[in-house]
């Protein structure tokens, strides 16, 4: 069976991306390789970095709900909206959460989804 549904909690530092259908969890984890320099904006580049690093990890899901904290989801939605489009419109939602567990985001990630899938007039897989 196909995983078109995924969760993805991100920060500043790492990704968590579970994917998903109603019997098994498939989970990739991307970290942000900090890289230290004199140089001006050298932060922002490495953020843009990561960011894409949690963009490509996307790549070939459907529907994507993302969650984190309320900075790290404003940056990240931010360069999505500006560098990734093509990924934003497979972004279904966006959940501000405090370090949820892995059942409790798939939890969440579930109930966001059928009201999803209910809105749009489509059936749920699995």
């Amino acid at each position: 069976m196909s995983l078109i549904h995924a969760v993805a909690f991100v920060d500043h530092h790492s990704a968590q991306v579970l994917q998903f259908d109603s019997t098994q969890v498939v989970e990739r984890k991307v970290r942000a390789h900090l890289k230290y320099t004199r140089q001006h904006g050298s932060e922002v580049r490495t953020e843009h970095e990561f960011f894409a690093q949690v963009c490509d990890a996307l790549e070939g899901i459907a529907e994507v709900l993302v969650a984190g904290g309320h900075t790290g989801l404003a940056d990240f939605k931010h360069y999505v909206n500006k560098h990734r489009p093509q990924t934003a419109q497979r972004i279904i939602g966006y959940e501000v959460v405090n370090h949820p567990s892995e059942n409790e985001l798939v939890a969440l990630a579930r109930k966001h989804f059928v009201k999803y899938d209910t809105l749009m007039g489509t059936r749920a897989p699995g």
